[in-house]
């Protein structure tokens, strides 16, 4: 069996068990919703980009940021260690096919699932300020759904990578359980605590120095906000960080960022599973 076989036959699967209709329904009310609210405030004036537009962006941020790991994780940590231990994996890896495949064919298959429910639900939106709004700007939206697909992968493969390393559908959602906190509701909590032990209460009055700022911007989701801004540099008005003279704290840094989380836990899940008896 193939690469793209893997990927068809975990795609095909996604469709027989609802995941594919379930996952673009949720993407499709979500971005319909606040595409609909119509909550279009001018931002800013003389704007390259239509404000409507930047505003709507605006109102999406948060929720994407929130919703796209949960969907992305959930998706794909049972991939493989769902199908190891029910027993269905021997059955692909004796087809016959190589474990490399395996892992890079779920990661590709539910890429695809998240994929599709991010366009067609962004889609929606799009359609929906394109006839109620008074201007938009689908070029740019249509950079940030792309983006946003992007950010959903890289959460499909550090489920992926989980799954690969552990032999229990319940190991892996616990390390997706605490990927989701940890990225998403700890992770300033830690960078509190770290520079209250290293500086106190009180911030140096020359600033944090550059490497403390990119402990920030090395979390998945501050550097898809990142990339977004070099992309789409009008999004800066609506995302603040602190600055920095490092070159590591630009903001194309953030697709770096981005690619390390999805290649690294690929790598090491498929090291921990092409040496892991299956039987």
């Amino acid at each position: 069996m193939s690469l793209h076989a893997v990927v068809r036959k975990d795609f095909t699967d996604s469709i027989r068990s609802f995941s594919l209709v379930s996952t673009t329904l949720v993407f499709v009310v979500f971005a319909a919703f606040l595409a609909a609210i119509q909550w279009v405030p001018e931002l800013y004036r003389g704007s390259a980009v239509d404000p409507n537009t930047l505003a709507l962006l605006n109102s999406m941020r948060q929720p994407t940021v929130f919703m796209v790991p949960l969907i992305g994780l959930l998706l794909a940590y049972d991939t493989l260690a769902g199908e190891r231990e029910d027993g269905s994996l021997r059955l692909l890896l004796g087809l016959p096919n190589s474990r490399r495949h395996a892992v890079l064919g779920k990661f590709l298959g539910r890429t695809g699932v998240i994929a599709v429910a991010i366009c067609v639900g962004y889609a929606v939106a799009g359609a929906i300020a394109a006839a109620t709004y008074e201007s938009f700007d689908a070029r740019v939206f249509a950079l940030y759904t792309l983006l946003t697909v992007a950010y959903g992968a890289v959460y499909v493969a550090l489920a992926t990578g989980f799954s690969a390393a552990m032999n229990s559908r319940i190991r892996a959602l616990s390390g997706a359980g605490g990927l989701y906190a940890l990225f998403i509701l700890g992770w300033d909590v830690l960078l509190l605590a770290l520079q209250l032990v290293i500086y106190g209460n009180e911030i140096p009055e020359a600033g944090l120095p550059d490497w403390f700022k990119f402990l920030g911007l090395a979390n998945p989701s501050t550097a898809f906000m990142h990339a977004v801004r070099a992309v789409i540099p009008e999004y800066r008005a609506i995302t603040f960080y602190p600055v920095g003279s490092a070159w590591y704290l630009a903001d194309w840094m953030g697709f770096v960022v981005l690619a390390a989380w999805a290649i690294v836990p690929l790598v090491v899940g498929y090291y921990r599973f092409e040496r892991a008896d299956i039987d």
